[in-house]
């Protein structure tokens, strides 16, 4: 399994060591925790294989549900390059498809290069069922990642007014173009010392059912970093087709996806609203976190969404299939923060009453953001806004917040 001829002009592959700390079976070790694994649905990868003959593996990056990821040496192209080799059970996934309307889009348009693309797409042969690999460039850690690997928690502002230009750019891409956050790398001197420290001192690994599992390996942090890129659109769709199906993570959840009414374009804009709090407060904005103790919920997350931002209009709850479950059909009712006096809160009200018997807790983002102050800090509050409107079509749109005067230090 992956070893394969070696076409005439290539590098010669490296050679691995054969010897290296076994994992003790007691210890469950990255994908195990999956069911699958036990299935036999992942493909059993081994350091130093070799697919479509040109393609050695030199080290594992991570493992998910759905895949684990390589680093590989393009022996004919002298270039390193990701192998994100899928489950037996994801063979026809959609993700292949959405590279194709991502390659069409203008090349001439500033987000073309911070969106991520497939290099190649190539069919890994296994008896029972074959595997699908999807070869990419090689991209650093993800924002969350680098932020866990930053002693202070959280993004400076310069740093995350630089991430954030570059996200919006690649979202305008995505979304004009296409109509459908690793960062790139500045030095590959990283790729070649991950490589060097696979031969001198390999993975810790174990086999589980005749299928091996090794430990991840982590780059270093870089001197510097390049692009940052949007990618993995695995869950990626059609924008200008409308669906309520669920999606998004359960902290990054949408007002409209958690109602169920149609979305689109926005949820993108929604998700980066809330990944900004996540990067420069340090913590999520939302929790959803249920007062019955069994974790998440929807009712608990929308109850902490209205004490942030107030309520949906009655608008939108019209158009949500989940609604009733949440809120009355009443034409209005005062929501009333941190006050008795209905004069002063009389400003704060909503339609639809909530019904849920969870309270609605005391906060503002005015007193919940603190690192900035004065102008400043209002014009981030009304940034954050633009992408934090409950109802979706009262969203900035992507090349709008480009032009936000705390993007750009606009502070008069």
């Amino acid at each position: 399994m992956g070893k394969e001829l070696i076409q005439e002009g290539s590098v010669a592959p490296h050679v691995f060591p054969d010897h290296w700390l076994r994992v003790h079976p007691s210890q469950i070790l990255e994908e195990e925790r999956f069911e699958d694994l036990r299935k036999g649905q992942y493909y059993p990868v081994n350091i130093g294989d070799i697919f479509s003959s040109k393609y050695q593996v030199v080290g594992k990056l991570r493992f998910g549900i759905s895949s684990t990821v390589w680093l590989a040496r393009d022996l004919e192209g002298h270039q390193y390059v990701t192998l994100k080799v899928y489950t037996r059970s994801q063979s026809d996934l959609a993700e292949f498809q959405i590279y194709n309307p991502l390659n069409k889009g203008s090349s001439s348009h500033p987000g073309y290069t911070h969106v991520r693309r497939a290099l190649d797409v190539v069919t890994i042969p296994r008896a029972g069922g074959d595997h699908c690999c999807l070869v990419q460039k090689p991209m650093w850690e993800s924002f969350p990642d680098l932020l866990y690997r930053n002693p202070t928690r959280r993004f400076t502002e310069e740093l995350l007014k630089a991430g954030l230009m570059q996200i919006f750019l690649a979202l305008d891409y995505l979304h004009t173009e296409c109509k459908l956050v690793h960062t790139e790398f500045e030095d590959e001197s990283i790729l070649e010392k991950f490589t060097e420290a696979e031969i001198v001192d390999p993975s810790p690994r174990k086999t589980v059912n005749g299928i091996p599992v090794y430990a991840s390996r982590r780059f270093e942090l870089p001197s510097s970093f390049g692009r940052a890129v949007l990618s993995d659109f695995g869950s990626a769709v059609r924008g200008d087709e409308k669906r309520n199906h669920d999606a998004q993570p359960n902290v990054y959840r949408s007002p409209e996806v958690m109602l169920k009414t149609e979305w689109s374009y926005p949820v993108d804009i929604w998700n980066v609203g809330t990944m900004i709090w996540d990067l420069f407060e340090g913590k999520h904005m939302f929790y959803g976190n249920d007062p019955d103790g069994k974790g998440y919920s929807t009712r608990a997350h929308l109850a902490e969404m209205i004490g942030l931002l107030g309520p949906p209009p009655l608008d939108m709850l019209k158009r949500g299939i989940r609604s009733n479950e949440f809120f009355t059909e009443d034409d209005m009712y005062y929501v009333v923060l941190g006050s008795t006096n209905r004069q002063q809160a009389a400003y704060q009200y909503c339609t639809g009453q909530w019904k849920q018997d969870i309270e609605i807790p005391e906060q503002r983002l005015e007193t919940s953001e603190k690192f900035l102050d004065g102008r400043n800090k209002e014009i981030f509050l009304a940034f954050m806004r633009g992408m934090l409107q409950c109802k979706p079509e009262d969203r900035k749109t992507a090349r709008e917040l480009l032009e936000d005067p705390w993007l750009n230090d606009r502070l008069d």
